[in-house]
């Protein structure tokens, strides 16, 4: 192959105009300036393409972000929810300022082995569910202003002018993989068009459908790379789009590992001399025991506390000691780091009575689970200070909580606000958590998305699996209406409201036209099927042919068509 014909000047020239070009952009808006790369620009310039290109997935993110802006402004938020369908996508424009694609609605309709919310389906399935309703979108907007320039500027106004550009916000789950997969998913979220995704730090390959019990998240220093990786690809990319630094530690139950410090003050260990819970499940299972009775047996035998409580439990005698060991470890706990157990083991050997702390037995080995993960029980703190460390790599946050406790998600944004006064939040409704059963008034849940956004900054809602339950529902309604009244409820429910039409006494017969207009009857008729736009493309590649065998008429409206063709 051909060598490139540069000087080493030229060749490094173009390189360091390139390292003041990404400087710029890092610095030339406020969505820019919050974040705070761990690398320089230069490891970016040397990482790109010698082929510049430009990605929708800039514009669609710039979009969102400035209606993010305006809802922070007037203290509102859009209220958005799960979407595979490009139909459904195209519906929600009317309503919807954000289109969510879903991972748990992908593992159920667009893989071949559907199942629950286990992020079990392909890397790349979300971006390209992603890409076929942006597609979607990019047609509907097409065929919308085909049909709009059918008529001249006088005559237009009334007609359907919808922005179906809906900026389009997708799951990406916990990355996939390894950090290359990561980088991978992120390169083809940006490539399908996506306006914003997020990364949460659940365990790869431990996901669990379920509220709270048994989900399991990763180190906060293997959050860090995760989400490093992706705002990397990003770059490389030159793209605008934004990362929804999404933190499911709330209310987890199992930490992969323990290497990190900063996860030390909530994982959980025996405080007992038992046996290894491992050793004891195995025991059970060779002798065909039960084995849920048996584990639960062996954790009240434990006692599981964390190290900090383990202390305050043995040397509750001795408070004004417990409250030197106490006042050690938050003097040496800072938004960045704190004690590690080997340290606190100390501290407490330093402040506690000697005839106290060798009392003290802690063992975090003993209970982990056949996996290897370790127990621990974060508390609101835990997810403060995951969200906090990991703000600076994206533009907005999300603390998913199953359990959405009013003190826990005032505490949570009030303590992300404090040290990012803007910051933009996200937050996500499940399908099963009873409001009303846990405590919150009609009143409460009836005013909570606006009273957030005005409060905290949420800015955008979600109800991630409304096709489960909303989509399931609308279907058994209709295959019932279907069923008992045929063509005539068809007629009277579906197709005369789409259509414009009221069938009164479902008489046939005596039906009445709503809009005498026959223009506006027959875009109602194809607004959705892009029949117009199929016409059109056809008409003007046939110079007129296609349209006289059709009927109809070429050169109606603003856009005129040839007065001759080649074929005469």
């Amino acid at each position: 192959m051909p060598q490139i014909k540069t000087t080493l000047d030229a060749e490094q020239e173009a390189f360091e105009k390139e390292v003041v070009e990404i400087k710029a952009w890092w610095d030339s808006s406020d969505k820019q300036r919050q974040l705070k790369r761990p690398y320089p620009a230069e490891r970016i310039a040397a990482l790109r393409s010698s082929v510049k290109q430009k990605y929708a997935s800039s514009d669609m993110a710039l979009k969102l972000w400035n209606q993010m802006i305006e809802h922070e402004k007037n203290g509102t938020c859009d209220l958005t929810f799960g979407c595979t369908d490009p139909l459904q996508a195209g519906v929600m424009a009317k309503y919807q300022q954000t289109v969510y694609v879903s991972g748990a609605l992908c593992g159920y309709s667009e893989v071949s082995q559907p199942g629950m919310d286990h992020a079990d389906y392909p890397w790349d399935t979300v971006p390209s569910v992603v890409n076929k309703i942006f597609r979607s979108q990019q047609w509907q907007d097409q065929r919308q202003r085909q049909f709009r320039f059918l008529y001249p500027k006088e005559e237009r106004e009334g007609l359907d002018n919808w922005d179906f550009l809906t900026p389009i916000v997708a799951d990406g789950d916990m990355g996939f993989g390894g950090l290359t997969h990561t980088m991978k998913m992120t390169r083809a979220f940006v490539e399908a068009g996506v306006a914003m995704f997020h990364l949460d730090d659940l365990a790869i390959g431990a996901k669990k459908f379920t509220t709270g019990e048994g989900r399991t998240v990763i180190p906060t220093s293997e959050y860090l790379s995760r989400l490093t990786a992706a705002r990397t690809q990003i770059d490389v990319m030159g793209a605008e789009t934004i990362l929804l630094c999404r933190c499911d530690t709330d209310h987890s139950s199992y930490i992969t590992s323990i290497v990190d410090s900063r996860d030390h003050t909530w994982v959980l260990g025996a405080t007992k001399p038992v046996e290894a819970l491992t050793t004891v499940l195995n025991r059970a299972l060779a002798n065909g025991e039960d084995i849920a009775a048996t584990q639960k047996a062996w954790l009240e035998s434990a006692e599981l506390k964390t190290f900090d409580d383990a202390v305050a439990s043995i040397a509750s005698a001795a408070s004004e000691e417990l409250k030197a060991y106490q006042t050690a470890v938050a003097e040496g706990t800072t938004s960045t780091s704190c004690p590690s157990i080997s340290e606190r083991r100390a501290l407490a050997k330093k402040h506690l009575p000697e005839s106290i702390s060798s009392e003290l037995f802690f063992d975090w080995d003993l209970p982990r689970t056949p996996e290897g993960s370790y127990r621990w029980a974060p508390d609101v703190k835990a997810v403060i200070s995951r969200a906090l460390l990991v703000a600076s790599l994206g533009e907005a946050t999300w603390a998913r909580m199953d359990y959405p406790i009013p003190s826990d998600i005032e505490a949570f944004h009030l303590a992300i606000r404090a040290v990012h006064p803007t910051r933009k939040f996200g937050f996500g409704y499940t399908g099963g958590y009873d409001w009303l059963k846990a405590g919150w008034t009609p009143e409460q849940v009836k005013n909570f998305p606006w009273d957030a956004a005005k409060k905290y900054g949420m800015v955008w809602h979600v109800q991630p699996i409304w096709a489960l339950q909303g989509q399931r529902r609308g279907t058994e309604e209709f295959s019932r209406l279907w069923q008992r009244g045929g063509i005539a409820a068809y007629m009277d429910k579906v197709q005369g409201p789409e259509l414009g039409l009221t069938y009164p006494d479902l008489d046939i017969r005596d039906y009445r036209a709503l809009d005498s207009d026959v223009k506006d009857a027959g875009y109602a008729r194809f607004k959705f099927s892009g029949a117009y736009l199929a016409d059109a493309l056809l008409e003007t590649a046939t110079m007129g042919i296609y349209g006289a065998e059709r009927g109809l008429k070429m050169g109606d409206g603003v856009v005129k068509g040839p007065k001759a063709n080649r074929y005469g």
